[in-house]
């Protein structure tokens, strides 16, 4: 059986993840806290434990124990973990992308001139999901109306959720500004100009579908469509983790993962850290096709519009 001792101590993994969280953590004062947490911790003997599972498992309930941040975590991996900065995490993305048809598992036309389309288990980094995705949303294109289903996304690539915005919208369009701990530089998100493919476009009635699981790049999907006023979301409120995070490998089968930006939307001046996603129109994760379906037939037959968390626009770039 693999034990941490057989390759790195208890207290070399505490202390190596504390001063990460130190230097890194997107939260200067609450990382000083919570480094000095785990070093109280590992001195009272918090951390006596034989298996890497276990011991992420309790760091982990310590690392979120003061803001709830759930990002900030310490993994534990089944297989070794590569020693390259976020090479962990890559790693057990490109193979869930392998076996999910590029993140694209589900397609289909529904009654009425409805397309489906989920998008599962992540949004996977653009270099590899942008053919999938972009075969995927130019098949939609032609839809009346468009339910995408976020329920079992759990997270991914920011330049993905704009790739998929881009698709969804007209023109332009300023997603999300990320500030980074290392000197608060500003990052802003937009919405490609252009393209591949057709575009399901800014009009036509879209649904977007959440669950309690969904996640991170998951959320900011849904929450960036809802915030414009361009989707209504269906379906259980999200997780909550907003905060971007990479990985650093601190034994053999451990990564901690930290988060190291803040998003802040510019509609809505905030973002759905520790809050999640909440629908436009509550329900059961598992009855929220049946009625993203229904609200879409009832709009394309002249029914009213659902109503959106938010109308107001983001700043958008002339439509080219």
């Amino acid at each position: 059986m693999t034990t941490v001792t057989q390759h790195l101590s208890v207290a070399s993994v505490i202390e190596a993840t504390a001063q990460l969280v130190e230097e890194h953590y997107v939260f200067p004062e609450p990382a000083g806290r919570l480094a000095a947490l785990l070093r109280l911790r590992l001195a009272d003997g918090a951390y006596d434990v034989e298996e890497p599972a276990d011991l992420a498992r309790v760091v982990t309930t310590d690392l979120q124990s003061l803001n709830g941040d759930l990002h900030l975590r310490l993994k534990h991996h089944g297989q070794p973990v590569p020693a390259e900065r976020g090479a962990a995490v890559l790693a057990a993305m490109r193979e869930e992308f392998d076996t999910s048809l590029g993140g694209v598992p589900r397609l289909e036309l529904l009654a009425g001139g409805v397309a489906l389309l989920e998008l599962a288990p992540a949004l996977f980094p653009l270099p590899w999901s942008a053919e999938p995705l972009g075969a995927a949303l130019t098949l939609a294109a032609p839809a009346d109306a468009l339910i995408l289903d976020l329920r079992a996304n759990t997270g991914g690539d920011p330049d993905a959720v704009a790739f998929v915005c881009g698709h969804l919208l007209d023109r332009s369009t300023h997603l999300n500004s990320m500030y980074w701990r290392d000197g608060e530089r500003l990052e802003q998100s937009w919405s490609p100009a252009h393209v591949p493919g057709a575009r399901f476009g800014g009009d036509k009635p879209l649904y977007v579908l959440t669950s309690g699981r969904t996640f991170s790049a998951g959320e900011e999907l849904a929450y960036d469509l809802q915030q414009l006023g361009r989707a209504v979301v269906v379906g259980e409120t999200t997780s909550g983790g907003a905060h971007p995070r990479e990985g650093w490998t601190v034994h053999t089968h451990l990564e901690a993962t930290i988060p190291v930006g803040r998003a802040v939307n510019p509609v809505s001046g905030t973002n759905w850290e520790g809050t999640g996603v909440h629908p436009d129109v509550p329900c059961a994760a598992s009855d929220a096709l049946d009625r993203a379906h229904a609200l879409a037939l009832a709009r394309l037959d002249g029914g009213t519009a659902e109503p959106h968390t938010r109308t107001a626009n983001a700043a958008e770039a002339p439509p080219s």
